[in-house]
């Protein structure tokens, strides 16, 4: 194993372990009144658990996966387990320093309590009468082998698709247990499309004539032929239109076989259940679909507010860009609940192509993203803020001065985080920063803040009215596509805004224009015309002419010279549009009857 281990940072083999778990005299009673009476968890682990039994990450896995997540448990075994990439030496979530647990759930046909376990009081299998189960009632039997275990905390849940769902429920029904909830391509419950897609698959299962109502184990044949048909349906929801035209399009596959197949996607959606068949349960497939479509976080409780309303765990939410099963709309709305109920929450959608499987498939920011968010090892170890030139120091003193201490801070456009770090350290402030670009969040995430990943032109409808005292724009509003707009959200938000720009008025600018016939390059400047990130250039009268045409008033504005004589001695004329480089100012909504308070002095 350790060969194995350190050529290709993998577990190495692993060994699938069951436990037995003590019951009550009265037995495990379940959500939707069922009782069982005896249980049995199949589970893996990974890594070395610490003598503080404080490094556990707990893996929650998918509709039809299982305990076997990395390694292997034979060395001749074709395939390691299902989430290999991410698990392991270096990698996302690094074995080096985390326990790893993952266990088959309830319900499920892999060694774990299901329909076709032996049943103690007919010493026949379940099949038809094993109880109806929840999420809430998969993730007790989480808590009961953990603490056979003899783990008392979780350091971090993780799952995607269904195992994202009861990544939630971790969150909502054991509050006091749990630090950290990763939660990806997962949603507050399952779509009218999904649910559609989960009952012609059942449709198909019941329907196939050795169903058997259910109870089908000592016959000859059970319903392979229905089951193989729902892992077609399925299998099609996993992938995006995108993927399936790349990678099969309408080539066939060079003449009519007996089937009377022809196309390649046929014969891929063929293979896919033929091998599912091997693995899988008909009725464990009926019980974990209908868990998965009786959860309903509005329904329980009224509103996810409601729901999220003692949820003390630090959220990571990611949603995948292509995946039409959970589209990202319903992570971002996961999210932007978790805000506005107060809790600490990170979001950011991945552009990954290949659908709702890409989890598991296309997981490199994945990867980079989990490991950020992880306490003790981040994507790149990073502590220390970067270091900000001269001009850069002087305007982030001047946003640090204009904080009042443990403020709430909305960072727009945040970058690397190192703002929110500064005020954090400076001020005491509660952060949380935005910004578009996924290395900038991962860093952001890396050094501890919340963060959504977003485009500030779209608009700031997570966020409720009045959430933070202050919004600041540092060097950002000249990025935007509609300056106007998202000022306008910036007011909104937050009690006052802060907003840091690069001067294009200055001196040096306009001669370099004027006399060179080229466009300008200076600090606060520093890219070439058709590498900038910067839309809109403008000068200190352009800005204070649009903060009048977006009713907002200007409570102070400090013109910040650059490093030349000439710069402070046109600020110090007050000639603040010729000599400032960058120009510092605090707004307000004009409708908040603030007032103009200063508006032009020089630092």
């Amino acid at each position: 194993m350790t060969e194995e281990k350190h050529n290709n940072n993998s577990v190495g083999i692993v060994e699938a372990q069951t436990v037995q778990i003590p019951l009550p005299d009265e037995g495990l009673k379940l959500r939707k009144g069922g009782v069982l009476h005896e249980l049995t968890v199949l589970y893996e682990t990974y890594g070395v658990l610490s003598p503080d039994r404080d490094n556990v990450v707990y893996v929650c896995h998918a509709l039809t996966g299982d305990a076997h997540v990395a390694g292997r448990n034979d060395p001749s075994d074709a395939k390691p387990g299902w989430w290999e990439e991410m698990i392991g030496p270096c990698k996302g979530i690094d074995t080096d320093y985390y326990f790893v647990v993952c266990a088959n759930i309830l319900g499920g046909c892999t060694g774990t309590t299901g329909p076709s376990s032996i049943n103690p009081e007919t010493g026949k299998q379940y099949g038809s009468s094993f109880p109806e189960i929840t999420v809430a009632d998969v993730v007790r039997v989480q808590k009961l082998l953990l603490e056979q275990l003899g783990i008392e905390r979780l350091a971090v849940v993780i799952g995607g698709s269904f195992g994202g769902m009861q990544v939630i429920q971790w969150g909502i029904q054991y509050q006091d247990l749990v630090d950290r909830c990763i939660c990806i391509a997962a949603g507050a419950s399952l779509s009218a499309q999904a649910l559609a897609f989960d009952v012609v698959a059942r449709d198909a299962i019941v329907s196939d004539p050795n169903w058997a109502d259910g109870d089908y184990y000592n016959n000859d044949a059970g319903p392979e032929w229905g089951l193989s048909h729902a892992r077609k349906i399925g299998h099609i929801t996993y992938l995006s239109p995108e993927s399936l035209q790349e990678k099969f399009g309408r080539e066939t596959k060079g003449g009519v076989d007996a089937d009377g197949q022809c196309f390649q996607v046929e014969s891929y959606l063929k293979y896919q259940a033929e091998k599912f068949i091997e693995r899988f349960d008909a009725n464990s497939y009926l019980c974990i679909t209908q868990a998965m479509g009786s959860f309903d976080l509005i329904k329980e409780f009224g509103s996810l507010a409601a729901a999220f309303e003692n949820v003390r765990a630090k959220f990571l939410i990611i949603g995948l860009s292509s995946d039409w099963l959970f589209p990202p709309e319903q992570s971002t709305e996961l999210a932007a609940a978790l805000l506005r109920s107060g809790k600490h929450v990170s979001c950011c959608t991945l552009k990954a192509p290949y659908g709702h499987d890409a989890f598991l498939i296309d997981i490199q920011n994945l990867s980079e993203t989990v490991k950020a968010f992880l306490p003790w090892v981040g994507s790149d170890k990073v502590s220390v803020t970067n270091e900000p030139g001269a001009l850069g120091k002087t305007k982030f003193r001047m946003i640090v001065d204009a904080v009042q201490p443990k403020s709430r801070i909305l960072d727009l456009g945040c970058g690397e985080g190192d703002l929110l770090s500064l005020l954090l350290t400076a001020k005491q402030t509660v952060g949380f920063g935005v910004d578009i670009d996924l290395n900038n969040v991962i860093r952001t995430i890396d050094k501890g803040h919340d963060v959504f990943r977003g485009d500030l032109d779209e608009g700031l409808s997570i966020i409720a009215d009045d959430s933070y005292d202050y919004a600041i724009l540092s060097s950002t509003l000249q990025e935007v596509r509609n300056p106007k707009s998202v000022l306008g959200e910036m007011v909104r938000v937050a009690r006052e805004g802060i907003i840091v720009f690069p001067n294009f008025g200055n001196w040096r600018n306009r001669v370099t224009l004027g006399f060179k016939g080229r466009m300008p390059k200076s600090d606060a400047l520093p890219h070439e015309w058709y590498e900038t990130p910067n839309i809109h250039l403008a000068t200190k009268a352009d800005i204070v002419d649009l903060f009048d045409k977006a009713d907002l008033d200007v409570l102070d504005m400090v013109c910040l010279p650059g490093n030349n004589v000439l710069d402070r001695l046109f600020v110090s004329l007050k000639r603040c549009n010729l000599g400032a480089e960058y120009i510092f100012t605090r707004v307000a909504s004009r409708k908040s009857g603030v007032g103009v308070q200063n508006t032009c002095r020089s630092e």
